[in-house]
């Protein structure tokens, strides 16, 4: 081959290597951004959209099962309070087992309704139509519904079952009493920082990137330690104290589980996802007048 001839093959190799290791940059800086709030918003919005999709028998029945499954953050916080001595160890450490409940619930894609206060408010917010409301309205009915009666199967097999050690369960019931004794205005308060912290880790989860795990532990960590009250897992611990006769059941349902949810709804749909609409609202307009023109 001519001296010609190869420095036109290297010319023209030269502009398909600079594309390639442009293409290169580019995936790798797409690869390190933080997702925008307009892209956050739009996953879970499409997330919402498919459960207000789903039947009711599979909400319910998935409802049940994360009911189910959040008592084991209940569990899992008797047990350390039973393990422990009083004082800041007991204080610090009692949080980790309020985590694996939650972990059970997320990442198996079980029906919570705290998740659903941001999930399935944020299709509605976007498209306001009578018809959504009421999907959303049933969706969150049917979940709330079938959470506590997973809250009450738990407390039935906490309480009636050996399912626990004898000093596990009196964990579990010195940890319920303590959220009992609350007046009903201290639980709705706290319960508001619970909703709002819950929708923080939907809204977080599709920027993880490989850290779900982390973010739901650190969410979940701040929500035991500042023992915020979470409806679902408030449910089982008057359901255990109920059984054992400790509690009143119209003071627990009306002084405890009621104020608790009301607070939830307050902090993951009136704060959270309002706010998190409102930051990308304008956003959203101009992306439908652009479809439209």
């Amino acid at each position: 081959m001519s001296a010609t001839g190869e420095t036109r093959n290297s010319e023209s190799k030269a502009p398909e290597e600079g594309a390639v290791t442009e293409r290169h940059e580019e995936r790798t800086v797409s690869r390190r951004l933080r997702p925008s709030a307009l892209m956050l918003f739009e996953i879970v919005r499409r997330e919402g959209a498919e459960e207000l999709t789903r039947p009711s028998v599979s909400l319910f029945w998935s409802g049940v099962a994360a009911g189910l499954a959040i008592s084991f953050s209940l569990a899992g916080v008797g047990m350390v309070y039973a393990s422990t001595e009083p004082g800041a160890l007991r204080t610090l450490l009692m949080p980790l087992g309020y985590v694996i409940g939650f972990l059970i619930v997320v990442f198996g894609r079980l029906q919570l309704f705290t998740e659903n206060t941001i999930a399935a408010i944020l299709p509605l917010a976007a498209d306001f139509r009578p018809a959504t409301l009421r999907r959303v309205l049933k969706l969150n009915a049917v979940v709330l519904a079938a959470n506590l009666a997973g809250a009450a199967l738990a407390a039935l097999a906490i309480a009636l079952t050996p399912v626990l050690e004898p000093d596990h369960l009196e964990g579990v019931k010195a940890v319920a009493q303590k959220a009992m004794d609350r007046t009903w205005l201290e639980t709705l308060t706290l319960g508001i920082p619970a909703g709002f912290l819950v929708a923080a880790m939907v809204w977080m989860m599709p920027a993880a990137k490989g850290a779900e795990v982390f973010v739901v532990t650190a969410i979940i960590y701040t929500l035991g330690l500042g023992e915020f009250a979470h409806v679902v897992v408030g449910a089982v611990e008057a359901g255990v104290l109920m059984i054992a006769g400790q509690a009143n059941p119209v003071s627990a349902v009306f002084g405890f589980v009621l104020p608790a949810l009301i607070g939830n709804i307050i902090g993951g749909t009136a704060l959270f996802a309002v706010l998190a609409y409102a930051q990308i609202r304008d956003e959203v307009r101009q992306g439908r007048n652009a479809k439209k023109a």
